[in-house]
């Protein structure tokens, strides 16, 4: 690969455990799995306003969207649960406008725990708040011990996840309490986990590379299975490229 695609990272944004401090920060998994798949990673900070993430993504060959704690039910249009931990106001406002101006320019797009569940519900999709209340007969998606949890999830054929790993089963990490509850309607399912919930979808548009899937590829030491999504995605980010792209942002 003569050209390292340079794919952007949305960065967490919280104050630190000791002071009020704001920081902006990220686990370096996601920058280590990128690199390891031969990409150059660029920092997002949380950016509001258009006018200032526009050149940003105008460098962009792709976009990661991150893990984290949960979206705010009330911005929603939902109860408050007493399971949920809210991510910043700033850092929302700044995840969906990055969703927004993703699907509006086409940016081949990876999303991943929180990163998945956001572009789902900026696309017109709605959450399941708390998956042992709301779907009491699943499988448990989460240690609430905050421990490791891993279940299976099925690929649905002819898509892009059964091309990336082939058809059946593979086994993934899984950290979420929130889950799909329906999928916006430019997405597809991708794959499915036991009791039928919502693991990873894809977009229907052939020429919008963009892929969510609820468990976490960048977390596992760069074991093979996970690394074939990331790779998957970098060198489409790479091809798009050469696409006539940023009218794009234009």
């Amino acid at each position: 690969m003569t050209h390292r695609p340079l794919i952007g990272i949305n960065m967490d944004f919280r104050a630190s455990v000791k002071s009020r401090v704001l920081h902006s920060l990220m686990p370096t998994g996601y920058y280590d799995s990128l690199l390891n798949a031969k990409a150059l990673p660029i920092m997002i900070p949380p950016v509001t306003r258009e006018a200032d993430l526009l050149p940003i993504l105008e460098k962009l060959d792709g976009v990661v969207l991150t893990g984290g704690d949960d979206l705010e039910p009330r911005r929603m249009g939902l109860p408050f649960h007493p399971s949920v931990t809210p991510i910043p106001e700033r850092r929302e406002m700044a995840d969906r406008l990055l969703c927004k101006l993703a699907q509006q320019h086409k940016i081949p797009t990876l999303g991943i725990g929180l990163g998945a569940q956001e572009m789902n519900v900026v696309a017109g999709g709605a959450l399941y708040i708390h998956l042992p209340e709301d779907l009491p007969k699943g499988i448990r998606h989460y240690d609430p011990h905050g421990g490791a949890h891993r279940h299976t999830v099925t690929m649905r054929p002819k898509t892009k996840l059964a091309s990336i790993y082939g058809p059946g089963e593979i086994l993934v990490n899984s950290y979420h309490h929130m889950g799909i509850r329906k999928l916006a309607p430019n997405f597809r399912v991708s794959a499915l986990a036991p009791d039928g919930l919502i693991e990873a979808f894809e977009s229907k548009d052939p020429s919008w590379w963009a892929v969510g899937v609820q468990w976490h590829p960048e977390n596992e030491g760069h074991m093979s299975l996970d690394m074939q999504l990331i790779e998957a995605f970098v060198e489409s980010a790479g091809a798009a490229r050469n696409a006539p792209a940023l009218a794009k942002v234009g």
